[in-house]
C-alpha cells in the first residue's frame, strides 16, 4: 500500500509539472502574439493624436494637425506640412515592478526639446485595436497620471 501511495504521489507532482511549464510556454506565445499585433496595427496607415493629458493638464491641441506615421524599422515620424520630426518607437515586454511581467510597453522617443520631449515615455497599453492605442503612464517623482490616444486618420 505504501508503494502505491508513493507512485500516486510521483505521479501527481510530474502532472503538476508539466502542467505548470506548459501555461508559462503559452503565456510567453500570446505575448509574442499581442506584440506583432500592436506592432502590426500601428504601422498600417497613419494617425493622430486625439487625446494627451499631462499629468491632469490636456495638452492634446500641441499635437494639432500633425501626422504620425510608425515605420516597420522603428522610425516614427511626426509631420503637420511644416515641421517634420522623427522619433523612435518599439512595442517591448514590460520590465517594470509596478506591474505585471505580461504587460506590453509603447516606447517613443523623440530627441527633441519642444511640446514632443513630453511623449518619451515607456507607456503602458490600456486598450489597442486597428484605429486606436491608448496608453497610460504613472509619473515617477509625482504620481501624475499620462495618458495618451493616438486614432488612425
Amino acid at each position: 500500500m505504501k508503494s502505491s501511495n508513493r507512485n500516486f504521489f510521483f505521479l501527481a507532482c510530474i502532472l503538476c509539472f508539466l502542467s505548470l511549464n506548459s501555461c508559462d510556454s503559452d503565456d510567453d506565445n500570446n505575448n509574442t502574439d499581442n506584440t506583432a499585433v500592436v506592432q502590426r496595427n500601428v504601422q498600417d496607415g497613419t494617425w493622430r493624436i486625439t487625446e494627451f493629458i499631462d499629468s491632469g493638464t490636456v495638452e492634446t491641441n500641441d499635437f494639432a494637425g500633425y501626422t504620425f506615421t510608425f515605420n516597420s524599422s522603428g522610425v516614427l515620424n511626426a509631420n503637420n506640412g511644416t515641421n517634420d520630426y522623427n522619433g523612435t518607437w518599439s512595442v517591448t515586454r514590460s520590465n517594470s515592478n509596478d506591474d505585471s511581467q505580461d504587460d506590453l510597453d509603447f516606447n517613443i522617443n523623440f530627441n527633441l526639446t519642444n511640446d514632443f520631449e513630453d511623449l518619451n515615455d515607456d507607456w503602458d497599453i490600456v486598450s489597442q485595436s486597428a484605429t486606436k492605442i491608448e496608453l497610460i503612464d504613472v509619473s515617477g517623482g509625482n504620481d501624475g497620471i499620462d495618458n495618451l490616444t493616438f486614432e488612425k486618420n
